[in-house]
């Protein structure tokens, strides 16, 4: 009796994460499958399954979209982001989690403020200044705008993490002769890698996505990143919506792959950090 009032009670949960999930995942499924479709096809029949699985779309797609060439990139400016906004946001949460700093907190929270605060607003001066030291078209000047946006999110969220570790580990390696940096390396990275990893791939995941100032600050089509890539490839196959839908479904594979391979480690160390907090 008790396990079915239990199960009544929990019912509509799963109704409401049924319902959730259909809706996240039916749009990307009818992608996957006008990816193989002819333009003709989509039009007679644009949420069926294919009568004909064309992958031809997938090969013109890569060859007319350039995406060996904008994945590179986007590889390129994604570990760069990722490696170089973990180092600071390490070091930063660190220090605001353990070396009992005076308005630590306050900092904290202005970390929090900062990631709301819409990039947009900082756009038109920083293209400005960019252009004035050379950094306009080159990677390095994109990769120093994401670590701005997104070590601030990393920092918070780290700090979160380590503010929970277990003391006793601290003060027994200070005990042995420690060092802030040993105490950093040996103590606090292995038990806090659950949150450099979540960290890492939200970071990536938006370097992945990011559109408006990869559009702005790289008119270079050969350093353009695959967002951008696709943002041109539909302007001119717009009618050929197989060709369109191929060309989607190579941009979002990498990341689909990515987060399903670290699904489990991410939930775990983005729960793990918020609720630390």
């Amino acid at each position: 009796m008790l396990k079915q009032q239990r199960a009544q009670s929990v019912l509509p949960n799963y109704i409401v994460l049924s319902m959730l999930a259909l809706f996240a995942l039916v749009p990307i499924i009818i992608l996957f499958m006008n990816s193989v479709k002819t333009t003709v096809e989509i039009g007679r029949n644009p949420i069926g399954f294919p009568q004909e699985i064309r992958l031809d779309n997938y090969l013109e797609a890569w060859d007319e979209g350039g995406y060996s060439n904008t994945i590179r990139n986007s590889f390129i400016m994604m570990s760069a982001t990722i490696v170089v906004s973990l180092t600071v946001a390490g070091f930063a949460a660190y220090a605001l989690a353990r070396l009992k700093l005076r308005g630590s907190s306050l900092i904290a929270f202005y970390f929090l403020v900062g990631t709301s605060v819409p990039p947009q607003l900082f756009m038109v001066p920083l293209f400005v200044m960019w252009r004035q030291f050379g950094l306009i078209n080159t990677h390095l000047g994109l990769i120093i705008i994401y670590v701005g946006l997104y070590s601030p999110f990393a920092t918070y969220l780290l700090r979160s993490y380590m503010v929970s570790l277990p003391e006793e580990f601290i003060e027994a390696a200070r005990i042995d002769g420690a060092n802030h940096w040993q105490v950093f390396r040996s103590i606090i990275l292995p038990l806090s890698w659950p949150g450099f990893l979540t960290a890492g791939l939200v970071i990536g995941l938006n370097v992945w996505n990011e559109f408006l100032f990869a559009v702005t600050f790289l008119p270079d089509p050969s350093l353009k990143p695959v967002a951008t890539s696709l943002f041109e490839f539909q302007g001119r196959f717009s009618r050929d919506w197989g060709l369109t839908s191929a060309g989607s479904v190579i941009m979002v594979i990498p990341i689909i792959v990515l987060f399903l391979l670290l699904q489990r480690r991410f939930i775990e160390g983005l729960t793990q950090g918020g609720l630390k907090g």
